[in-house]
């Protein structure tokens, strides 16, 4: 792969990753100090680095606890951080929510709690519903993750079958004033969507939830069922009284991240051009689309000239029918190298910005217009590993992984496809 486009690709992924870090876009959006106690709660992929921002720019005392991934915790002085199973919740998680629940109840109209949520708190604050085990609520789970459900339909369903989302966590905390700000890794930035809004009031019902699991054909056991069907089981919806003294501060939106690196591509020299924010759809069709966008600069100048950089966000879905080792990110970025076929000129990244595409230890991977030949030089067929889901072999092999670690942030998957002039 081209030293200068490599580097420049980079660069773009990181600036993306910058503006959304807690420390960078936490301390302006705090509230004033209460007259009362000030409870921390939190959860997600960025809950431990939010705590952190918190105490470095709170004047008083603070007490809390938040839950956030294994592998990215941040150490606290006095929010204390729990680590927990994501994609798939686990009993650590569990034993957390239960825990922020409980540490909500009780408080007076002079205390605040300051609530802290980004991508992946769904599956951190996993307190079943009564009369739902968590290896029942595991096993949908896992199910919608292959489902190729969209992110908007799986909180749905998780929502329903939380004793903590779908704003009971609020309903627990009132008569508590509650100010809770968000890092949007959803399309659309739905505060409703985002860690399956567990202080935000629900506009969905169970009857959306009953019909998402019809629509993927996932059988659910009949405790399941019974949950559903209870009108005394739905969650708080808007207008409820419990969200009257609620407060939502939005501190950062993939459409941020999009910003910042396309300043960063201007810098380098490339006419940046924002395609969308909230781009949905299998993995695989949305490359379809950006090989084609890509192929239209290329050759027609169409909708701009190279060179330029093409910058999109959202998060794809793949519905897995292989056995390889997959991430959105990898399967987008293979598919794309299928569809563009070693075009001259192409370059292209594409990465979660939590630094994890899905349960893999990359945020993503890069392609060039060598891609394929270099794999076919060593006997890889690129067809038959998408075929399979195995994005990740394809292109460790190749040593084109982008590897970051945790970024302790999310603002969703990234994407930056390089069109240069032909020679």
């Amino acid at each position: 792969m081209a030293s200068v486009q490599k580097d420049v690709l980079r660069a773009l992924f990181d600036a993306a990753v910058h503006r959304a870090l807690p420390s960078i876009c936490l301390p302006q959006n705090l509230p004033p100090r209460p007259k009362g106690r000030t409870i921390v709660i939190g959860a997600g992929k960025a809950a431990a680095a939010m705590a952190r921002a918190v105490e470095d720019h709170w004047d008083g005392p603070l007490e809390g606890l938040v839950v956030t991934r294994y592998g990215h915790n941040m150490p606290c002085k006095t929010i204390e951080v729990i680590e927990a199973g994501h994609p798939v919740p686990d009993a650590a998680g569990m034993a957390g929510a239960a825990r922020i629940l409980s540490s909500v109840k009780g408080l007076t109209s002079d205390d605040l709690v300051l609530s802290l949520i980004s991508g992946g708190a769904s599956a951190l604050l996993a307190l079943p519903a009564q009369g739902i085990s968590l290896a029942e609520k595991q096993d949908i789970n896992k199910a919608l993750l292959k489902s190729g459900a969209t992110i908007t339909e799986m909180n749905c369903v998780r929502k329903h079958l939380s004793a903590i989302k779908g704003g009971r966590l609020a309903a627990a905390a009132t008569p508590a004033r509650m100010v809770t700000l968000m890092i949007s890794d959803v399309p659309g930035d739905d505060p409703s969507v985002i860690g399956s809004g567990p202080t935000v009031a629900d506009p969905t019902t169970q009857a959306d939830a009953l019909g998402i699991l019809q629509k993927y054909k996932i059988d659910v056991p009949a405790s399941v069922k019974t949950v559903l069907d209870l009108p005394a089981n739905e969650t708080p919806k808007p207008g409820d009284a419990c969200f009257a003294k609620n407060e939502l501060r939005m501190i950062v939106t993939p459409q941020a991240s999009l910003e910042a690196a396309a300043a960063v591509a201007k810098a380098r020299g490339y006419q940046p051009m924002i395609l969308g924010n909230d781009i949905e759809g299998e993995a695989r069709d949305v490359a379809l689309v950006h090989a084609a966008i890509a192929r239209q600069v290329a050759r027609y100048g169409q909708p701009g000239s190279a060179p330029l950089a093409l910058l999109t966000g959202g998060e794809t879905t793949v519905t897995v029918r292989g056995k390889g080792r997959g991430g959105r990110n990898a399967e987008f970025l293979l598919a794309l190298a299928v569809a563009l076929d070693g075009h001259a000129g192409i370059h292209a990244i594409a990465g979660d910005t939590d630094g994890i595409d899905g349960t893999e230890d990359n945020a993503g991977a890069m392609l060039a217009p060598d891609t394929l030949a270099r794999a076919a030089a060593q006997g890889a067929n690129a067809k038959s590993f998408l075929a399979n889901n195995d994005g990740y072999s394809f292109f460790s092999a190749l040593g084109d992984l982008v590897v970051t670690g945790p970024t302790l942030t999310n603002v969703n998957d990234f994407r930056a496809i390089l069109i240069d002039k032909a020679d």
